[in-house]
């Protein structure tokens, strides 16, 4: 069996999407021929953490860990909040930045190149230097964001000249929060130097979505390889369906997701359909921005909103299959059309319709349509989702309203993980 490390910062008992894609790998990898050794960072700084994921570690899996120091836990001496948000990638308009944060930002994007995991570097190649020679491991794989996980492949190929894939979970100087870093002309130009010289050193590369890998591929001519994220199949306990007509939305939905004419088609419906507005019910679960909330309550969607705060995989997973419609939002930008959640291959097994809002030539809108698992509107076409809405909701009120996949197998974990297993192996 084949032996591969693979170097991520995000894992159990850390929390959200960043963490799901290699856990899953590592689980079916050894289906595969393939023997994964993960190495983590032993102290991390997780803005998000969930338990219940330690137990999906396979028990078999050998786990490395090593010290990393992180300069958040002085930030948070100013403000912890701040830094929470800064240190997840969650950025607010500028507008809308006092002077704490906009100092904050300068320092992160100038003085912590890539990232502020960057002092994980040099111990890294240390220690792995020494576990790849006493273990016999010629591959690696190397996981970001954070990026500064590839300079750790990028040295890691230099010294020991071991065979590299890097996965890119999102893109580098492409990424929609890089323009909000506050780089200098310097900063920047160190950040396309050191993008460019892990596309061009890198054995292979992976994307999680298209638009990435066509970005890539002008800039370098190394393989590039899309494996999405995707789905796994996972008993959880069922709950009845909502009684509401319930349009629920499952992670962070922040000052760049707010699709004003969304919450207006919303309004005109309450106002024109006395039915609708006795069965209608709006579900945000996760973080929600002020600007968000404050254009809900314009549209006098108050009284028809549920909050919840963060809420562990399981229970997630039990809420989109209980709901009657499930919200997607991508930021309406050309940076974030490569964006694909990893939520959203959960939303298409979920037997739920999904109601999808994002940018012109957004990935999410190709894979939606090639499964036939809802519908992508722009932000613009306030018409056509009420319409939508309208006709999900006649759905609704006849019991009929569900969806009816076509091709979901290539998402799984299971056939993804297969695919991946081949790349490990060829030559």
């Amino acid at each position: 069996m084949k032996k591969v490390l693979i170097v991520t910062y995000y894992w159990p008992p850390a929390g959200g999407p960043g963490v799901q894609r290699w856990l899953k790998f590592v689980k079916y990898l050894p289906q595969n021929g393939v023997e994964p050794v993960v190495y983590v960072p032993k102290n991390p700084h997780y803005p998000l953490k969930d338990a219940s994921l330690e137990a999906e570690i396979p028990s078999e899996i050998k786990v490395l860990k090593n010290d990393i120091f992180e300069p958040y836990a002085f930030a948070e001496v100013f403000s912890k909040k701040d830094t929470e948000k800064i240190s997840s990638g969650i950025i607010p308009k500028e507008q809308n930045q006092g002077f704490l944060q906009k100092l904050l930002l300068f320092i992160r994007g100038n003085f912590f190149i890539p990232d502020a995991r960057k002092f994980w570097i040099k111990p890294s190649v240390k220690y792995l230097s020494k576990y790849l020679q006493e273990n016999g491991i010629d591959t690696i794989i190397t996981t970001g964001p954070p990026h500064s996980m590839h300079l750790i492949g990028l040295e890691l190929k230099q010294k020991a000249g071991v065979r590299w894939i890097a996965d890119f979970r999102d893109p580098w100087t492409q990424i929609g929060y890089h323009k909000k870093l506050k780089l200098s002309s310097r900063s920047q130009k160190i950040h396309e130097q050191l993008e460019k010289g892990v596309l061009q050193a890198a054995d292979k590369i992976i994307t999680t979505s298209f638009t990435t890998r066509d970005e890539f591929t002008s800039k370098t001519d190394k393989p590039v390889e899309v494996i999405t994220n995707g789905y796994d199949v996972e008993e959880v306990e069922k709950l009845p369906m909502d009684k509401k007509f319930s349009l629920s939305h499952i992670g962070s939905l922040l000052s760049g997701r707010n699709p004003e004419n969304l919450w207006k088609a919303i309004s005109e419906l309450i106002s024109e359909k006395p039915d609708f507005a006795e069965d209608f019910q709006l579900k945000l679960i996760g973080a929600v921005g002020e600007p968000v909330l404050e254009s809900i309550q314009k549209c006098g969607l108050g009284k028809y909103l549920l909050l919840k705060d963060y809420m562990s995989h399981a229970e997630a997973l039990q809420l989109q299959r209980s709901s009657q419609l499930l919200l997607l939002i991508e930021i309406d930008s050309e940076e974030t059309k490569g964006i694909i959640p990893g939520k959203l291959f959960e939303y298409m097994v979920s037997e739920r319709p999904i109601l999808a809002v994002g940018p012109e030539g957004a990935d999410i809108r190709k894979i939606i349509t090639e499964t036939n698992t809802g519908s992508f509107f722009l932000y613009s076409q306030k018409g056509e989702i009420k319409t939508f809405l309208l006709e999900s909701y006649e759905l609704y009120k006849r019991d009929e309203l569900r969806s009816f996949p076509i091709g979901l197998q290539q998402y799984s974990r299971k056939a993804l993980t297969k695919r991946l297993a081949h790349l490990i192996q060829e030559n």
